[in-house]
C-alpha cells in the first residue's frame, strides 16, 4: 500500500498489518466474531473459546467453507448463551467489576503451582520476545504474546492486531501441544494488562503474566483474586510486581 511520506512528499510503499473478521461457529451456529490477523485461526478460535469456559477440542473450516471463517468442535453440551452474557460483564468497562471476578471464579481455579523465578529472567522476557516479532518488523503495528518454559526458552509467540487474539493464539497451540495447564510456563505480552488477558492467563492455569506496558485495577484485582503473579513495566532489567510476589526470587 502507498503511503505520503512528509516531509519531501514521497509516495512509498509501505506494508500494514492486515485486519479481517473471523466469524467463530460451533454446531453451525455463529457465537462470536474478531477482528484479527489471519493466520493460526485454529488456534485462535480454540484459545478463545476454552478461555470462556468452552471445552472447545479442534476447529477446523465450515461446513460451507465460507470465507473468515471457522467451526469449532466442542465436548459435550455447553451453554452458548453464556459467551454472550460474559461479553456483557467484561466489556461494559466495568459495570460491575465484582460481578466480572465473580465470573472467572467460575470458570479458572486459583492457579496450583509452585514455580519460582529469578527477577532477572522475567526482566529478560520482554527482549526476547522483540526479538522474535518478525511481523512487527515489517509493519509496526502487531501485538504479541510469547509463551515461555520455566528457563526462560520461548515455545511459542503469535503476533496480531488485537492483543487478546495473540493470547487466545498460544492458548489454542498449548492446548493442541496438550501443555494445559501451564503451570510450569511463563507468559508475556507486548503490550499493557487488560482484565481480559488476565482472565486468559488464569484459566490457562498460567502462573507468571509479565507486560511491558501497565496493567489496569481489575486486572491486578483479578490476579490477586486467581493467584496470577503479575509483573508490569518490564522493560530496561526493571520491573513492577503487583501481585504474587512469592514466585519471584
Amino acid at each position: 500500500m502507498d503511503v505520503l511520506r512528509l516531509p519531501g512528499a514521497r509516495m512509498e510503499p509501505d506494508e500494514l498489518a492486515v485486519e479481517e473478521p473471523l466469524e467463530i461457529r460451533v454446531g453451525g451456529s455463529p457465537v462470536a466474531v474478531t477482528m484479527r490477523t489471519p493466520g493460526h485461526d485454529e488456534e485462535l478460535a480454540i484459545g478463545f473459546l476454552r478461555s470462556e469456559g468452552i471445552p472447545a477440542v479442534a476447529a477446523g473450516p465450515s461446513l460451507d467453507l465460507a470465507g473468515n471463517t471457522i467451526e469449532v468442535e466442542v465436548e459435550g453440551e455447553v451453554d452458548l448463551g453464556r459467551l454472550e452474557r460474559h461479553f456483557y460483564t467484561s466489556s461494559s468497562c466495568g459495570v460491575c467489576g465484582k460481578g466480572a471476578l465473580e465470573a472467572v471464579a467460575v470458570e479458572a481455579p486459583r492457579v496450583d503451582s509452585d514455580l519460582r523465578v529469578q527477577a532477572s529472567l522475567l526482566a529478560a522476557l520482554p527482549e526476547r520476545l522483540r526479538a522474535a516479532q518478525p511481523a512487527f518488523d515489517a509493519t509496526g503495528g502487531l501485538h504479541a504474546t510469547g509463551l515461555f518454559d520455566e528457563s526462560g526458552t520461548l515455545a511459542c509467540l503469535r503476533e496480531d492486531v488485537g492483543r487478546h487474539n495473540a493470547m487466545d493464539k498460544v492458548i489454542g497451540w498449548a492446548y493442541l501441544a496438550g501443555l494445559l495447564p501451564l503451570r510450569r510456563h511463563l507468559l508475556c505480552v507486548s503490550g499493557r494488562l487488560s482484565f481480559e488477558l488476565v482472565q486468559k492467563a488464569a484459566v490457562a492455569g498460567c502462573p507468571i503474566l509479565v507486560a511491558v506496558g501497565a496493567p489496569s485495577t481489575l486486572a491486578v484485582d483479578l490476579g490477586r483474586d486467581r493467584g496470577v503473579t503479575l509483573c508490569g513495566f518490564v522493560r530496561d532489567g526493571r520491573l513492577n510486581v503487583y501481585s504474587g510476589p512469592e514466585r519471584i526470587v
